[in-house]
């Protein structure tokens, strides 16, 4: 059951001063937000100070996702994320030397205008909840004290696209090339099933199971 699972999270969280960083991988319509946000809910019941981001508010502009062209799977996972702003915003923030100074978002979706937002402060000992795609690049595998892969099959997560988003839900469908090819792209390069901490399987959200897990750090 979900509450299982959340437990198993907050469980392998390390006992120290300062800030933790988790994270929760997948591909688009996994249900990464919504496991988020049942982790944060989860994690201030239990009495631990939650920042919730989505990395998502960190994308780039449309000029630079579709650099490569409108149906690019390698731009898609190049490009989708202004991964600079998202270390240098709130991953760095909460890393180990930290202040947990941070921002919560650097782009308005809907305007395409970059965001110069606020500094906010996170209370020492706060676990940073960050959701989004391709966590487990290159350039983020050393940011995570905890990390959950959810993996559901592209025939069930381009259904959920499909409700979400009025997307096709044929993840074979020539509408899908560069969300499906370019998340098989970042699976087969980066194999985030054995970076992350927990591999999820969350086919059924409702009652998601733990088929992969290693210590952590």
């Amino acid at each position: 059951m979900l509450d299982d699972v959340l437990t198993t999270v907050t469980g392998l969280l390390p006992a120290r001063e300062g800030f933790v960083r988790v994270g929760v991988d997948g591909v688009d319509g996994s249900g990464k937000t919504t496991f988020a946000d049942a982790l944060a809910e989860h994690l201030e019941a239990h009495g631990w100070s939650v920042v919730r981001i989505r990395a998502d508010d960190f994308l780039n502009p449309r000029a630079v996702r579709y650099r490569l062209g409108r149906d690019s799977p390698e731009g898609y996972v190049a490009d989708s994320y202004d991964v600079d702003r998202l270390r240098s915003d709130v991953l760095d923030p909460f890393g180990p030397s930290g202040s947990g100074r941070y921002r919560e978002r650097s782009l308005d979706l809907a305007t395409d205008t970059s965001l110069d937002p606020q500094w906010l402060q996170a209370p020492e000992g706060c676990v940073l909840v960050l959701d989004g795609m391709f966590l487990h690049r290159d350039e983020l595998i050393d940011v995570w004290d905890v990390s959950v892969l959810l993996d559901v099959p592209f025939e069930e997560s381009c259904r959920r696209m499909a409700v979400r988003d009025g997307s096709h839900p044929d993840p074979q469908h020539p509408s899908m090339r560069r969300y499906v090819e370019g998340q098989r792209l970042y699976l087969a390069r980066c194999v985030p099933a054995t970076r992350a901490t927990l591999v999820v399987d969350n086919t059924d959200p409702l009652s998601p199971r733990i088929v992969r897990a290693q210590p952590t750090r």
